[in-house]
């Protein structure tokens, strides 16, 4: 147990005392945030418009389109040409427009269900359209309502809609919208750990078996002892930078909520205080750990395998270890369809089943327990993983005790099975 502890420390130490993991520790939460409201910013700051000429034949568009250039429409993604058609098709690329639209004089506002073409002289993705598209419509629209008479008060009543808004009986303070964030926050975090420290426990184990540390190593003290310290020691430090991370966010809540007295934190602190009040966040953050070390400690065991089979090519590395990243790959393509249905038969057995609980059932917990996940459910959960990464590590261990030690052969998944289940 002590030679255990000792691989544990040693490994904790080495990586918590690299720049690598304190640069990381700042710069990840930073960069998560980025990824999210970065890239809509910068798609909605890059976005450019399609100009369309549109040549309108049946007089409909006219009008209408005279009023928007007069209501200072800035868009100006679709202005009325006077030239003619053949004019037009020819050269209204060189006129500086992107493409055109002719509306025949047999369009008629009753019908309303007529298609148009944008003829281009290059393809645009459906984003592209889509604003033309929406433009067309509008105007469209204001002129079937002046043919019918209908006037603005008419079409303010026309266009109020039902908002329907989720009631939770059992518990009136839950928010769909907070949970569903919360939940995609959750699954993408383990998603990215398991991800990042499982592959570092493959060449953590890796570089010690190419530079010959391993068999030094090994002399002293048993295979198994040291695939366990080694993953024990890089889930502890996955998990202090995470406890890091929760700790910046009770610092930065409870700094707002007794500086900030108006404006934008005040804002803030009312945003976070509703988070507080509809996720049961203490549940949230206990789940989370024991599913991050659980997690782990499964995926973990099936990465050090692979790193102990393996020599200097990494090529052999990729091949080995695609079918573990293509699980954890498929278990956050299974988080979407949970977070939108928490209750339904694809997330619960996603919750269940070891090699996807870790994510999905982190996405659905936010939901409620257990008004959506039943303590059944989270029981049965925990106690299906922790089975599982017994089996990985058992399964792991045998494969490790022979693949550490052995140099020059290039292992299948075939092979690495039969030094698992050889006496």
């Amino acid at each position: 147990m002590n030679k255990i502890l000792l691989i544990i420390q040693r490994e904790f130490l080495t990586r918590v005392r690299k720049k690598t993991f304190i640069i990381g520790t700042i710069l990840f939460p930073l960069l998560y945030l980025a990824l999210i409201f970065g890239t809509s910013y910068i798609a909605d700051k890059t976005r450019e418009d399609l100009r369309i000429a549109l040549i309108d034949q049946s007089g409909l568009f006219k009008q209408e389109l005279i009023n928007t250039v007069n209501g200072n429409d800035t868009s100006n993604t679709i202005q009325l040409v006077a030239a003619s058609i053949e004019v037009i098709k020819e050269s209204f690329d060189s006129l500086g427009y992107d493409g055109y639209v002719i509306i025949p004089e047999t369009f008629k506002w009753q019908t309303g269900t007529d298609s148009l073409l944008v003829n281009t002289k290059k393809s645009f993705g459906i984003g592209a359209i889509n604003p033309v598209e929406k433009k067309i419509n509008r105007i469209w629209n204001k002129i079937k309502r002046d043919s019918l008479g209908i006037d603005s008060v008419k079409e303010a009543v026309l266009s109020k809609s039902i908002d329907l808004k989720l009631n939770n009986e059992k518990n009136k303070n839950a928010n769909a919208g907070i949970a569903t964030t919360i939940g995609y926050v959750c699954g993408f975090l383990m998603y990215l750990i398991l991800l990042l420290y499982g592959s570092q426990v493959m060449m953590g184990v890796t570089e010690e078996k190419t530079s010959r540390i391993a068999e030094v190593v090994v002399s002293s003290v048993k295979p198994f002892q040291l695939m366990i310290g080694k993953i024990v020691g890089i889930g502890m430090v996955a998990l202090t930078q995470f406890l890091i991370w929760i700790a910046c966010i009770f610092i930065i809540y409870n700094v707002t909520k007794t500086t900030g007295s108006g404006g934008a934190a005040s804002a803030m602190v009312g945003k976070i205080q509703e988070v507080f009040t509809s996720v049961n966040i203490p549940l949230v953050v206990g789940c989370f750990i024991f599913y991050l070390l659980a997690g782990f400690f499964f995926y973990s065991s099936l990465y050090a395998a692979i790193g102990s089979a393996i020599n200097e090519d990494m090529r052999e590395a990729q091949s080995l270890s695609f079918p573990i990243t293509m699980l954890i790959i498929f278990s956050i393509a299974l988080m979407t369809p949970a977070i939108s249905n928490p209750s339904s038969s694809v997330a619960v057995w996603a919750s269940i089943i070891p090699f996807s609980s870790p994510i999905v059932m982190m996405a659905r917990i936010p939901f409620g327990v257990p008004n959506t996940v039943p303590w059944w459910q989270l029981g049965l959960s925990m106690a299906s993983l922790i089975a599982g990464f017994m089996f990985t590590t058992w399964f792991a261990a045998r494969i490790y005790r022979t693949g550490i030690l052995m140099y020059g052969k290039k292992p299948s998944w075939k092979e690495m099975i039969k030094w698992a289940f050889r006496k």
